[in-house]
């Protein structure tokens, strides 16, 4: 069951990013000729608004076909009133851009939700001490709960860590101790650990740990909007930033997943419960998004490159530089694709 939740879950997101072409190019009024999710043989169609909406079997994406508008052959062009060919390039691009613009919105929508369901979050309560940290240095303890920094409001850990990190200079930390506030002054120390891509990175640190205590976060409305934007903004940074270091070489090719990575941990966040379904949902929205804006011929970026070109010089990049980019621009999609599945492989039988 798990493993249907997480192929509808990845359909319906793929729906959405085409669902925002889709809309887009109605909206310029080109004539839109299939609107298929999946890849290969059709399983299932109908015609409704005068466009071919198909299910196809090979659940790896989707795609808008609109009038002139061929990948597989950019030669193809139609020069009608309804051809995506005689519309501007700002009219192209704002087509172009309403996919990956659809996934961010639907991951927004999709952390307002969580929001609004009071998502658990850590809570500042410290699990152990490091010896001879400042910490320990200063008197803290097991179980106690940091309920100030700096004269700062602490109810989660995150933002205790935060505070920490950003520090300039000592800290005055104010804690409950057995229901008791006691105050307590301390300097954090540079410490090498490890960020979220596994690179060493120097941070401020007092050394502790957290307890695992958990609460629910109680958001007004307003509060929901801010956290719904942080969330979305956050994992847009946090996936261009891994696309970067992935580029440069700051993160190895091994780290790169594909498509069985992506179900199998939505899987496991189904069996986890509905929050993370959401959350993991969102993160996948997102992620579509940015890919989609790569300057790769054949994603939504490379199109947006052609059409920038356009626009500054004034004319189309020629023929045979599109077909040739485009067919590159395949062959490092597809061998992205054969690399993550050979990830996703390894891991499996590793």
């Amino acid at each position: 069951m798990s493993w249907l939740v997480s192929l509808l879950v990845l359909s319906g997101l793929i729906f959405f990013h085409e669902l925002g072409h889709y809309l887009a190019a109605r909206f310029m009024g080109v004539y839109v000729e299939v609107f298929s999710i999946g890849f290969g043989k059709k399983l299932f169609s109908f015609v409704k608004f005068n466009t071919q909406w198909s299910i196809s079997a090979i659940p790896l994406g989707g795609y808008v076909k609109m009038k002139g508008q061929d990948d597989s052959d950019p030669s193809k062009k139609s020069y009608d009133a309804d051809s995506y060919n005689t519309k501007t390039p700002l009219q192209k691009i704002f087509i172009l851009l309403a996919g990956p613009a659809a996934n961010f919105v639907i991951a927004f929508v999709l952390y307002f939700f969580i929001a609004l369901g009071s998502p658990n979050v850590l809570s500042p309560v410290i699990g152990t001490v490091s010896k001879d940290s400042p910490a320990f240095i200063a008197g803290l303890k097991d179980n106690d709960t940091v309920t100030k920094i700096n004269n700062i409001e602490i109810t989660t850990w995150k933002d205790m860590a935060k505070a920490i990190s950003s520090a300039q200079g000592s800290l005055n930390i104010t804690i409950n101790r057995n229901g008791f506030l006691e105050q307590i002054v301390l300097t954090p120390q540079l410490q090498t650990t490890k960020n979220m891509f596994g690179e060493e990175v120097q941070r401020k640190m007092i050394g502790i740990s957290s307890a695992g205590v958990t609460h629910k976060l109680e958001l007004g409305f307003m509060q929901t909007l801010s956290y719904a934007t942080e969330q979305t903004i956050f994992a847009s940074t946090m996936i261009f930033t891994g696309v970067k270091k992935l580029i440069l070489g700051d993160v190895p090719a091994k780290e790169l997943g594909g498509v069985i990575s992506i179900v199998k941990l939505t899987s496991d966040a189904t069996d986890a419960g509905w929050m993370s379904v959401l959350f993991f949902a969102a993160l996948i929205s997102v992620n579509l998004g940015v890919l989609n804006l790569l300057p790769i011929p054949a994603l939504d970026g490379g199109h947006i490159m052609f059409n920038l070109y356009e626009l500054i010089f004034q004319r189309e990049a020629s023929e045979r530089v599109i077909i040739n980019l485009t067919i590159g621009g395949w062959i490092i999609l597809f061998g992205l694709m054969g690399l993550g599945l050979f990830n996703d492989i390894t891991r499996l039988v590793g």
